[in-house]
């Protein structure tokens, strides 16, 4: 690699806005997120399925006169 070149690659802290806090390597100084994996609703579980949002072609058709 060429030298002087390159940005310097640090370790930084992520700071969500849920409160948690993790370290990762990066160019940047300083890292702030809105959602982390600690707080995002996939990974807590209460994220709705497609499927819990079923009935929504029976819906369409009520609405438009199709059954």
């Amino acid at each position: 690699m060429k030298k002087g070149i390159h940005p310097e690659y640090n370790q930084v802290t992520v700071k969500c806005n849920c409160g948690n806090e993790f370290t990762t390597g990066s160019t940047s100084k300083a890292i702030k997120v809105e959602v982390c994996s600690k707080c995002h609703p996939f990974y807590t579980g209460s994220q709705k399925l497609l499927l819990e949002a079923g009935g929504r072609v029976e819906k369409f058709k009520k609405k438009y006169g199709m059954q």
